[in-house]
């Protein structure tokens, strides 16, 4: 039974997903359904109930992924120590990152990860912040980049950033004309919030809350960019991290207000494992993170 079987497995499984195991492991969804097919033949049971979307695991499944991960976890562990004998930084890091991170940023830190370890790889997926943490406890990443994370029985929450979070406003808003501002001055606006369930959503109520604010909830969404297009387009003001408004204050088509005396920020922290043993590729990409941390930067205002 090959490695690379056991992998996409494992792939299949946590994301429920042909297309997307197939994707992760460079083959098509074809090829991927025909290997898990000749799996469970050889095994002689089912292990994906494929009546369900996303794909469900069944019993059998259940206990063949517990052996996919520790053989995985093994052979990586083993090639850890190969690299670290041979002291080359190769092979493949896999980041799990919230989408805020957002692709232009990765981008910068993949050329720098290229120009210092030209024959590693790096490989990123988006995910929701719950989804980024799930990825990183279950082997499915090396790597997290997550807002409000903590350290658990299971994975490490390092240190990252503090992004100062800012009031976001359109051009044309009332509040325009302003570098700064109140926390009060937020009192009966109304308001593009997150959704109820992310954590950034409990920090801004929080907030909110312990300064005695009230705002009118005209819309909630699940990420930044949609939030960003309804303040861009006048549906009301929000709170969020400076840094991630850069590209739409270029543009004009968003302005940021610091928040004066009472300030917010949102941790960043990058999570791993606990006593998960990093290929050379992986070390590199995590000395990298660490040794030039993206601060928050001050928030643009456009004149």
């Amino acid at each position: 039974m090959y490695s690379e079987t056991l992998k996409l497995f494992r792939d299949i499984a946590h994301s429920g997903s042909f297309s997307h195991g197939a994707r992760l492991n460079g083959v098509s969804q074809s090829s991927a359904s025909q290997a898990i097919q000749d799996l469970e033949r050889s095994l002689n049971v089912v292990l994906l109930d494929r009546s369900k979307r996303p794909l469900g695991v069944t019993d059998a499944g259940r206990i063949f992924l517990d052996f996919c991960r520790d053989m995985v976890r093994r052979e990586e562990d083993m090639h850890a120590e190969l690299d670290r004998l041979r002291a080359v930084v190769d092979g493949v890091v896999r980041v799990a990152s919230i989408y805020s991170v957002g692709i232009s940023e990765m981008a910068e830190l993949e050329r720098d990860f290229t120009a210092r370890c030209p024959e590693a790889r790096l490989e990123v997926e988006y995910l929701r912040p719950e989804k980024v943490f799930e990825a990183v406890a279950s082997d499915g990443a090396d790597l997290g980049l997550m807002s409000y994370a903590e350290s658990t029985r299971e994975v490490i929450a390092l240190p990252w950033r503090e992004e100062e979070m800012v009031v976001a406003v359109s051009p044309w808003h009332p509040l325009a004309a302003r570098t700064e501002m109140d926390v009060h001055e937020v009192d009966g606006l109304d308001f593009i919030g997150f959704d109820e369930d992310l954590p950034i959503r409990r920090e801004i109520d929080r907030f909110l809350r312990d300064n005695h604010v009230e705002v009118r909830v005209a819309q909630h969404f699940d990420n930044l960019q949609m939030i960003k297009e309804a303040v861009a387009h006048g549906l009301g003001v929000s709170i969020m991290p400076a840094r991630v408004m850069r590209h739409e204050i270029g543009q004009g088509r968003l302005l940021a207000i610091s928040l004066r005396p009472a300030t917010l920020f949102r941790p960043v922290r990058i999570i791993h494992r606990r006593r998960k043993r990093f290929n050379t590729a992986a070390q590199a990409f995590l000395a990298l993170l660490q040794e030039a941390p993206r601060e928050a930067v001050a928030p643009a205002v456009v004149s």
